[in-house]
């Protein structure tokens, strides 16, 4: 077998085990879920070797989703750091075959500290399992791994399993994108989601005309405002916008008569606005859904206040 093969029998042994999860899925998950949501205190993780750094991802990812975790190293657990524990918390223990010793150990503790433990193993009459007031058990029929030594499957599924959890709190808590920006303040999502759109607007030397400017002010007001385009004015309120395509589209069909023709003539109406108060992320997905690359920026009163363009959400 060559090693793209080898590649795919990987690949396919892991992805079965997960659909086997799927059909295994049953009440005591919505248990688990609703255990945690009644719960005050933090959600904590603990497991050993691979389960542990498993269970350090979950926690990364229920902590950023809106469900406050920590992961809790047993071993370092035994030696002290149980006092991380508050009698809020739920423990959400991990170990493949449930008898993982240094596990065990430490759940003692949590039955006299009054902590919920909700625990997944491959087995269900395991140790853990039979000392946890929630199970959740994993279906693996076969380890990706040739020698059924290393854990592949079984971490794979563990980790959707997590995942499977954080999406579901986060999905009950009703968790918004504003939420995880919070949480995510040094990434790109975080920074769309945070900056404004006044906070990167194009307000001085605004290409700014009158419905009657005729070619030569529009023209001169475009070359001004460097921003491929020049709005339409009435009473204080941008009706219309003109860019240098609708202007090079007029001089291919009109010519020299083209000087005859007036802003209001040839302007788009009802361009595309966005109040200053948006976020990036408001902007970008204006920009996507209606093919352009330039917005109004207005106020709550509908005041102009300048220009965003898809190339400065690029700089953020």
């Amino acid at each position: 077998m060559n090693i793209i093969e080898l590649g795919k029998k990987t690949l396919q042994t892991e992805a079965q085990t997960l659909l086997d999860q799927i059909q295994h899925l049953d009440q005591s998950f919505e248990d688990a879920i609703n255990l945690i949501l009644q719960s005050k205190g933090k959600l904590v993780v603990t497991g050993m070797g691979k389960s542990g750094i498993v269970g350090s991802k979950m926690a990364a990812t229920f902590a950023s989703t809106g469900t406050p975790s920590f992961f809790l190293h047993p071993g370092e657990a035994y030696h002290g750091d149980l006092g991380m524990v508050e009698k809020s918390d739920v423990v959400l223990a991990l170990s493949f075959s449930g008898e993982t010793d240094e596990v065990l150990k430490i759940i003692p503790f949590f039955q006299t500290n009054g902590n919920a433990v909700v625990s997944i193993t491959g087995n269900k009459n395991s140790t853990l399992a039979k000392n946890s007031n929630i199970h959740l058990e994993l279906k693996v029929a076969n380890e990706a791994c040739p020698l059924s030594l290393a854990p592949t499957s079984s971490t794979t599924v563990t980790m959707a399993m997590g995942d499977a959890m954080a999406v579901a709190l986060m999905e009950t808590k009703k968790f918004q994108p504003e939420d995880f920006a919070r949480f995510h303040p040094g990434g790109a999502l975080g920074r769309r989601l945070l900056i404004k759109v006044k906070d990167i607007l194009r307000s001085t030397n605004l290409p700014i005309v009158s419905p009657d400017s005729d070619i030569v002010q529009i023209i001169d007001q475009m070359g001004k405002g460097r921003l491929g385009l020049t709005m339409v004015l009435d009473n204080e309120k941008v009706i219309g916008v003109i860019t240098d395509g609708d202007l090079r589209r007029l001089f291919e069909a009109k010519a020299k008569d083209a000087f005859d023709i007036k802003a209001s003539q040839i302007m788009t109406s009802n361009p595309k606005k966005i109040l200053s108060s948006a976020s990036l992320t408001e902007a970008e997905n204006l920009f996507l859904e209606n093919k352009i690359n330039s917005l109004i920026v207005e106020n709550d009163h509908g005041v102009l206040e300048g220009v965003v363009q898809i190339y400065d959400l690029n700089k953020h």
